[in-house]
């Protein structure tokens, strides 16, 4: 960006050739050498694919430059989606000077002399800058509440690009002075086009067949980045014939799935393989369990979610889960991987089409609550120990019917608190075993009923 541009914030000079010698200004490398990538990285905000959420005619970004507005944002997205390229046009756009740091290698004094610049240009010229910060999740709160006097003073607009979800990686000071905007990862469509307009910059077709086109379009997953160097090593191929998948599967390398076992996505997932499981949906339980595995999660931890899915969604509906559960993952403990592995894929089948029920863990969190709320009430005298005498004559124990000897071995008798009403806290549903519980509670509730005074 000049600095004798214009002084308006979204400055006369247009911008599409801001964009441009901002492009050309951020690469030395001679047009041969340098990357595909970086040759064709959008030089207009028309030029972005796979945003229209916020590029399009009503998207967000559209309508912020269309007001002649930009707040402060937060752009959340995966990577090679598109983060950077944004902000740079977007300083274009707003007729901004563009200043780029990474939290990764700046540290403090940084940032200082990023500030004093800012403020600097600004009071030469009256313009504002743009700063984007890559990976902003990667400061500490520190250093992210060092932001707020300079954004709140418009001395910089802040874009800050994470791959993490802000709610967790950005304090709330922060994000309470940026509009979050997410990015999404790149459709096969979006993919398609960077694939075109790869072609044509190449001057050649891609030696490849429908198929293997489809194939490269999903080792990408979704990053525009990488699905371009991909296409810059298939175009160095000295191919005379098309390639199929099996060959460009043998000719390049497939990109290790996007999982970070203590981050979102570790919990996106298991939150999809819990709830697949819920719907009774055998092949997404299997699927979202793949991709766990796919992403290096330790199986130990799924066995574990999968044994609390038994006792917490099947429940007395089928308890014969719960110790299938337990059997599934202690043949992963004696057989290891890959082949303990297989017994998880049986748990994960069987818990899917296993009848569903809740309704002992509802009644445990209401037993818990009704405990909190009813503190210390004794247990009624006919059913307390009485292992003395003098607790035989506080009447510990009289009155207290062996239920085994009666008919059907159910006296009826009260077991809550003298002090409390009855209270039913377990409401089996009538799926599965508990369909027959039910049934037999029913029956005890109206033997209970005609036994009181």
């Amino acid at each position: 960006m000049r600095d004798d541009a214009p002084a308006d914030l979204f400055g006369a000079e247009p911008a599409p050739r801001r964009a441009a010698a901002a492009v050309v200004a951020h690469s030395s490398c001679p047009p041969s050498t340098q990357p595909l990538a970086d040759r064709l990285r959008p030089k207009t905000l028309d030029d972005v694919v796979g945003q229209a959420h916020l590029l399009g005619p009503e998207g967000a970004l559209r309508m912020m430059l269309a007001r002649r507005t930009l707040p402060s944002l937060i752009l959340w997205g995966g990577p090679g989606c598109g983060k950077t390229t944004i902000a740079r046009l977007l300083a274009g756009a707003a007729g901004l000077r563009f200043e780029q740091i990474s939290a990764v290698f700046s540290g403090v004094a940084d940032l200082k002399k990023v500030f004093d610049n800012a403020q600097r240009f600004q009071a030469e010229t009256g313009r504002g800058t743009l700063l984007f910060v890559d990976e902003i999740h990667r400061f500490n709160r520190a250093q992210q509440d060092g932001f707020l006097p300079y954004v709140e003073r418009g001395t910089v607009v802040l874009v800050g690009a994470t791959t993490e979800n802000p709610s967790f990686a950005l304090n709330g000071a922060l994000l309470s002075r940026c509009q979050v905007l997410v990015l999404n990862r790149l459709d096969d469509s979006a993919l398609e086009a960077l694939i075109v307009r790869a072609e044509g910059e190449l001057g050649r077709a891609l030696p490849l067949d429908e198929a293997a086109r489809a194939t490269l379009r999903a080792m990408a997953d979704g990053d525009g980045r990488y699905l371009l160097n991909l296409v810059e090593q298939v175009a160095a191929l000295d191919e005379t014939k098309l390639l199929a998948p099996a060959d460009l599967a043998a000719l390049l390398a497939r990109r290790a799935v996007l999982y970070d076992k203590d981050r979102e996505e570790h919990y996106n997932l298991i939150s999809a393989l819990h709830k697949s499981l819920r719907g009774s949906d055998p092949d997404a339980g299997l699927y979202w369990f793949a991709r766990m595995l796919e992403g290096g999660e330790d199986p130990r931890y799924i066995a574990r979610r999968l044994t609390r899915f038994a006792a917490e969604d099947v429940g007395m509906a089928d308890p014969s889960v719960l110790p299938l559960a337990i059997a599934a993952w202690e043949t992963y403990e004696r057989l290891g991987s890959p082949e303990g592995e297989l017994a998880l894929a049986e748990l994960v089948v069987a818990l899917a089409t296993a009848p569903k029920s809740n309704a002992v863990y509802k009644a445990y969190k209401a037993a818990r609550r009704l405990a909190k709320e009813t503190g210390s009430l004794g247990p009624p005298h006919h059913i307390r120990n009485a292992p003395t005498r003098l607790m035989k004559d506080l009447g510990y124990g009289r009155g207290y019917e062996y239920d085994h000897d009666t008919e059907e071995a159910f006296s009826g008798q009260d077991y809550f608190p003298d002090e409390m009403e009855r209270v039913t806290l377990y409401a089996p549903t009538p799926r599965g075993r508990e369909a027959e519980i039910r049934k037999v509670l029913d029956r005890q509730a109206a033997m209970r009923a005609s036994r009181r005074p």
